[in-house]
């Protein structure tokens, strides 16, 4: 039996056909009509009844970023589609004869690292994934954590510095704004003192191995490490997986993340330290997180 995963991000909606094993089967695309609640909703469905044609489908999951309800049923808030308080899951299974999940889109990537990838050998996993933002997943004793209202795990938000830097939630301090992709062109333009330098330029640099570029990438791994620092002492996880696109930098922000968590993590040498692992998942985890969310949740009715 097979189930559907889809992930909807700023520019497309990815689909996938994924087998019990989180193996795609097929997959597709859609640019994504974010500028219209309505179109969205006909693109969501056009994608799932496309996807189970022919197909034994038990269930699909949609991940959306924003905050879902803890049961996986509306979206009480998105900050790129025109959704507040939208009955998400009533609206789709009124046009598709499927059970439906709603699930935030950072929650279905770390699903499927833990499920899938690079948290599968353990029960505890925190997951930051290093995008324009910072987004965050836990798992704690094998169950996705959500919080009592569903929209725990905003990790992004864990506040790192008092009267720090401005994010864009509207408080100060905020580890996204000091370990996204956006603070790391920031850091970039301070080490190459070019206050003009973009974001693909910066890529280039980290290419080529440019110095300057690899100094910022540690600058945000150094604040990374404060950030798995405090939730170590709150969560104590076996792992934490890091995502998104800067973690493609690998050992390189591993390695500061490292030094910088040991050197903050509280009562160090006396109880066992996490691992730290870059995300295998890569653009495939939100399509098989959310599609093995909803077979998990098919799999229960």
């Amino acid at each position: 039996m097979y189930s559907i995963g889809i992930d909807i991000g700023g520019t497309k909606i990815a689909g996938a056909l994924v087998n019990d094993l989180g193996e795609i089967i097929t997959k597709t695309q859609v640019p994504s009509p974010a500028h219209s609640a309505e179109d969205m909703e006909l693109a969501i469905v056009s994608l799932i009844t496309e996807l189970s044609a022919g197909n034994p489908v038990i269930a699909a999951g949609v991940a959306a970023a924003g905050f879902i309800d803890a049961a996986q049923s509306t979206v009480y808030y998105a900050p790129n589609i025109a959704w507040r308080n939208e009955p998400l899951k009533d609206k789709l299974e009124a046009k598709i004869d499927l059970p439906i999940v709603i699930e935030n889109d950072a929650n279905a990537a770390g699903w499927a690292e833990y499920r899938f990838g690079a948290g599968k050998s353990f029960t505890h996993m925190t997951m930051l994934t290093i995008g324009t933002g910072v987004g965050g997943a836990i798992i704690a004793n094998g169950e996705l954590f959500t919080g009592g209202f569903g929209a725990g795990a905003e990790l992004g938000h864990l506040r790192v510095q008092p009267d720090g830097l401005e994010c864009g939630c509207g408080q100060r301090g905020c580890i996204e704004a000091y370990a996204s992709g956006r603070a790391l062109l920031r850091y970039m333009r301070e080490e190459t003192q070019n206050p003009q330098l973009e974001a693909q330029e910066g890529k280039k640099l980290l290419e080529d191995g440019d110095p300057a570029a690899w100094r910022a990438v540690s600058t945000l791994g150094g604040w990374m490490g404060v950030a798995c620092a405090s939730l170590s002492a709150i969560l104590d996880p076996q792992v934490f997986v890091i995502g998104g696109g800067v973690a493609a930098a690998g050992e390189h922000l591993l390695n500061p993340i490292r030094e910088s968590f040991l050197s903050n993590v509280s009562a160090r040498g006396y109880h066992p330290e996490p691992e730290f692992r870059i995300a295998e998942m890569v653009n495939d985890a939100g399509v098989v997180g959310a599609a093995d969310l909803a077979r998990r949740h098919a799999e229960k009715l």
